[in-house]
């Protein structure tokens, strides 16, 4: 497996050369716990100095926001108005592209190509399309058969303050579907980056005071989940919570948002199966297949990492799967030459590699990978796991790394039968099929429990297709209207007008 020579590290942006500090009502501020050291996967080395929020500090974030949403310039603004703030951030985003690639590939080890022409572009866009919610969110007038006359209406508004708390594997991506559509509805925001990448988050809050968001309306609060995160949660003035993350950490926190019945949306894990028929496109569904499970390192939640092909063409299709995932060069992301990047962490990287273990225990047999890349960083080679079986851990489990479970099935296998299979999951997040059979096509997205579809490819992510899983992959869904929905509240008024 080859690793691909890092270059020397390049000037780094200025964010890096101090301690990253806490955005609170306008201004940045020393964070009252313990700092984060903040780490390059793809050399294991110190990257940046982040401060710390304490529970105080979260406190203060939210009395901000609070303020900024009662009685600050943000709710006397205009909906075009916003929606001119929100399209210049996206504006702000796009210009500062190159520098945001690069902070993301140093603090998350993606490919700098794959992070601007991805992650950066994604986030700008994110922007520029809610801009044009704050605009077009309304009510509608409705009949009612009460006795007399009325006129009877809804008002859609935004729900109030909001904590966005986001995750390491696409910290700006996933940061602008919650941001966006939070600011188009009106509402004002503390967001809590992951501990292990607040750069990007940072580098956001900067370019929203550049173009003119008043204080309070976005507050940064990086920090441990277990203190600032958990506070945001148990916070009485904070009205929503929206979470991406584990589903264990999204049980406990939809726990702790009872003390006041916030609201909640949850992104949460996946197990996401991929089916190849033998009719399908193959060197489309190879390269497919590949890509969902080996792209950003498996560190998505919609990764698929469960394949099901059919054994007429399973040699075919797993050998494809395998000769690509050898190829891929592997190396630090800031490398041009690099295709796939560490994993976040020697934690995430032993945590997978104990996976692949015990896929191999149960009976399960290696492919190709199944081990760390020696040298420097948390490097692990990409993994595919035959014969498995659905009692196997490596094929119920998350895994959030590499590593693909395969399994065949045969022409006795009827649709439904194919389905059970891919539904016999908790998680209902994602599934892709592949297959020239419009009739199995449809039949494959109608009996599937996923919140999203994917036939005959392997994306298909888009700011106006709503996001969200079933089952124990969430609740709620980003993206498109319902992503800033999600963010308001509907009020019924009904006016007697009988008169006398």
């Amino acid at each position: 497996m080859p690793l691909t020579t890092a270059l020397p590290t390049p000037v780094r942006p200025q964010l890096l050369g101090a301690p990253l500090r806490l955005l609170i009502d306008g201004a940045w501020v020393e964070g009252g716990a313990e700092p984060l050291r903040v780490m390059d996967p793809s050399r294991g080395e110190h990257l940046a100095t982040s401060a710390s929020a304490s529970a105080a500090d979260v406190d203060r974030a939210v009395e901000a926001a609070r303020r900024a949403f009662d009685s600050g310039p943000w709710p006397a603004m205009s909906p075009a108005q916003r929606s001119r703030l929100i399209w210049k951030l996206g504006e702000a985003i796009e210009a500062a592209a190159d520098e945001l690639a690069l902070l993301e590939s140093l603090n998350t080890g993606k490919p700098l190509g794959i992070a601007r022409a991805f992650e950066i572009s994604g986030a700008a866009e994110a922007f520029r399309y809610n801009a044009g919610w704050a605009t077009k969110l309304n009510g509608e007038t409705r009949n009612v058969s009460l006795p007399g006359q009325w006129h009877a209406y809804t008002l859609r508004e935004a729900i109030g303050v909001v904590g966005l708390i986001v995750p390491w594997n696409s910290p700006l991506a996933i940061t602008a579907a919650k941001l966006a559509p939070a600011l188009a509805a009106g509402c004002t925001v503390v967001l809590k980056p992951a501990e292990l990448t607040p750069l990007t988050a940072v580098r956001l809050g900067e370019l929203a005071q550049e173009v003119g968001f008043p204080p309070g309306v976005l507050n940064i609060v990086q920090g441990l989940g277990a203190v600032a995160g958990q506070r945001l949660a148990d916070h009485p003035l904070v009205d929503k919570i929206s979470f991406t993350g584990s589903t264990a950490v999204g049980k406990q926190l939809l726990a702790s948002c009872a003390g006041n019945l916030k609201r909640v949306s949850l992104e949460l894990g996946g197990k996401s199966p991929v089916v190849i028929y033998p009719d399908a496109d193959l060197d489309r569904a190879i390269d497919g297949a590949a890509m969902s499970i080996f792209g950003n390192t498996g560190q998505v939640c919609a990764a698929g990492s469960r394949l099901y092909v059919h054994e007429a063409v399973a040699d075919e299709v797993i050998t494809g799967i395998s000769q690509r995932a050898t190829a891929l060069r592997i190396g630090a992301g800031i490398d041009p030459q690099t295709q796939i990047g560490p994993v976040i962490s020697e934690q995430q990287r032993e945590r997978i590699l104990g996976y692949i273990q015990s896929g191999r225990e149960e009976g399960a047999e290696l492919v190709t990978g199944g081990a760390a890349v020696a040298g420097d960083g948390y490097f692990i080679q990409p993994t595919i796991l035959c014969n498995t079986t659905a009692d196997m851990k490596v094929v119920r489990e998350e895994i959030f790394g590499p590593v693909l479970s395969a399994a065949t099935f045969r022409d006795s296998d009827s649709v439904a039968d194919i389905v059970a299979r891919a539904n016999d999951t908790v998680y209902g997040l994602s599934s892709t099929i592949w297959t020239k059979d419009i009739s199995r096509a449809h039949q494959f997205a109608r009996r599937i429990k996923a919140g999203n579809v994917r036939i005959n490819a392997a994306g298909g992510m888009d700011a106006n297709m709503p996001f969200g899983g079933f089952k124990q992959s969430g609740w709620g869904k980003e993206n498109g209207r319902e992503g800033v929905e999600a963010y308001t509240e509907v009020k019924s008024v009904a006016v007697n007008i009988s008169g006398a």
